[in-house]
């Protein structure tokens, strides 16, 4: 399960907070939530202070989000090390 909370930064910019795991469907939930803030051209923070897993699914979500712009805070350790080791083939 995936919580999701939005948290206004000032009149532009927005952190979503989230809590729990990135997988199976909360993938795409939370692709459609940072969507709705990158297609209306707010800066956008992910705080990953309580996320406690996430899936391949969900670290590329996380490293595509960081391709565009968006800023990830908070994060483990283990999660840090997942977002820098490169996408491995399906085998």
């Amino acid at each position: 399960m995936l919580r999701i909370s939005n948290r206004p930064v000032d009149a532009q910019g927005v952190t979503l907070r989230l809590e729990g795991q990135i997988i199976g469907p909360w993938v795409d939930e939370l692709s459609k939530a940072c969507d709705q803030f990158l297609r209306e051209g707010r800066p956008l923070t992910l705080d990953l202070t309580e996320l406690t897993f996430a899936d391949d699914a969900g670290v590329a979500l996380l490293k595509n989000l960081e391709r565009r712009n968006v800023l990830v805070i908070g994060s483990s350790p283990f999660m840090t090390e997942q977002l820098k080791q490169p996408r491995q083939p399906a085998v």
